[in-house]
């Protein structure tokens, strides 16, 4: 099994993608718009900005998949404690990715030695998104 995050970025989609595919090296996957929908979209699940936002896009990270759209949930949650944790073998790799996801976002805890880790940190980018970035210890998490 896997678990997959799907991010929804109320009509800031495309952007969002085009910024993850440099920040994080990821491969773009597949890309769908309102307009490309193969059923029709009812008026009220339409965000606004019309056909041309992305339905359904999808990027490769590593050996991992996120999933994002410019739509909503049907149900907006009330939990928000959760981020999105990248694990990096070298130093060098954690630190570019840090730097490159804290571009316009805001550093929560400069990325530096830890007891767990060598190289943690943890920021907000952009488009709100927690993101923890560190270097595996080896210890047993």
């Amino acid at each position: 099994m896997k678990i997959e995050p799907y991010l929804f970025f109320d009509g800031k989609a495309e952007e969002a993608l085009a910024f993850y595919e440099r920040a994080l090296g990821a491969k773009v996957e597949a890309k769908m718009r309102y307009a490309d929908s193969p059923d029709p979209v009812p008026p009220e699940h339409m965000p606004p900005g019309g056909p041309q936002k992305l339905l359904h896009a999808s990027l490769l990270v590593g050996d991992a998949r996120i999933m994002m759209s410019d739509g909503v949930p049907l149900e907006r949650g009330g939990f928000r404690g959760f981020s999105l944790t990248l694990q990096y073998p070298t130093e060098a790799e954690a630190r570019r990715t840090f730097d490159a996801l804290a571009d316009g976002g805001r550093i929560l805890l400069p990325i530096g030695p830890t007891f767990f880790s060598p190289c943690y940190g943890m920021l907000l980018d952009r488009y709100g998104v927690h993101w923890m970035v560190m270097v595996h210890s080896g210890q047993q998490a």
